[in-house]
């Protein structure tokens, strides 16, 4: 069974399973799903609770153990396993198969995971894990819907703003849910239940955001020039290497340039994107970008990255973060 974090609080009401798995990159969504369950579990009886990390000298028997071993004090329990590199090995993806053909109803299993790649998705632990459990994708909020999320956030506490300035909170939180929950939090302390304008948001928000190559990347992709400009400047504010930023922008231009060539020898874009390593939510911003530009225009491009790593290397003369800038908006821009 597959649950989003916001269906996970009506399924525990209608009653708690042996097993729930939580993968994905959002930290504080990942904790809050962690935090509901165990305290569902606490109200149905489980009283002791065994936290083992999944580490590189982990003995992977001892999770059997652990769920075997209840107390003479306490009939049900819970295992709370975390797999921080999400890699179980061969000796792990085994041992996880094997527990889940032995679940217990005395016994509540919370497996905790980071973002899984293709790979650790199509495996059969992972899918053995699936089969037997519930498990909770704690994705991180997509940029597009950091917003909605916000004003969702807002009204558990009672208040509201409008969409201006739940954009402007957006823009400061980018890729940091848990400041985006501790500046909430914050706004609930400082202001009483009701609206919120837009100057008490202003004055009680701090710019936390956090920018990474690859956002900057998807911001070029989707057309967003405002957002490219502002991560840009973020990235070199938090002095980024340019040779870091110069890639991530032309691997994107040389996917598109794959795409867009496939495309003309008439392929599918479903299957080019597939051998293109082109998954997840990312495929949107790249199929609009695929019908927005030409092949030109990469090759265009492709000559100015070449150009830019000149720069960097001190072959060239050139403010590098300027040709940054104008390589991303000679793509992001629309016609």
């Amino acid at each position: 069974m597959k649950l989003s974090g916001e269906d996970l609080a009506r399924h525990l009401a209608s009653g708690l399973k042996p097993l729930y798995v939580i993968h994905g990159e959002a930290q504080l969504l990942a904790l809050e799903a962690a935090d509901s369950i165990r305290a569902a579990a606490r109200a149905a009886g489980f009283e002791e609770r065994d936290v083992l990390t999944a580490d590189r000298d982990f003995r992977w028997p001892e999770l059997k153990n652990s769920a075997q071993s209840l107390s003479l004090f306490c009939a049900r329990k819970i295992v709370d396993l975390r797999i921080p590199g999400g890699k179980p090995g061969t000796e792990g993806g085994q041992a996880l198969q094997e527990y889940c053909k032995h679940l217990s109803p005395d016994v509540l299993t919370i497996i905790t995971l980071p973002r899984l790649d293709g790979t650790g998705m199509k495996s059969k632990w992972f899918a053995a894990l699936e089969q037997h459990g519930v498990t909770i994708a704690a994705d991180d909020i997509p940029r597009a819907v950091l917003p909605g999320w916000i004003a969702g956030r807002l009204k558990r506490h009672g208040q509201s703003t409008d969409r201006e300035t739940l954009d402007f909170l957006a823009d400061r939180v980018e890729g940091n849910l848990l400041a985006a929950w501790q500046e909430i939090q914050k706004l609930a302390l400082l202001y009483p239940a009701g609206p919120l304008s837009f100057e008490q948001v202003k004055d009680a928000v701090m710019d936390v955001a956090r920018y990474d190559v690859f956002k900057l990347s998807e911001a070029m992709l989707s057309g967003n020039v405002a957002r490219f400009v502002r991560i840009l400047d973020g990235l070199r504010a938090e002095g980024t290497a340019t040779v870091l930023v110069l890639w991530a922008l032309t691997e994107e231009i040389r996917t598109l340039g794959k795409l867009l060539g496939g495309l003309q020898r008439g392929g599918n874009l479903a299957n080019l994107m597939r051998e293109a390593r082109v998954w997840g939510a990312r495929q949107d911003s790249v199929q609009g970008a695929t019908r927005r530009m030409k092949l030109p225009q990469i090759e265009r491009a492709l000559r100015h990255a070449a150009l830019i790593d000149k720069t960097i290397k001190g072959l060239r003369a050139g403010d590098v973060w300027d040709e940054l800038q104008q390589l991303g908006l000679r793509l992001a821009k629309r016609p």
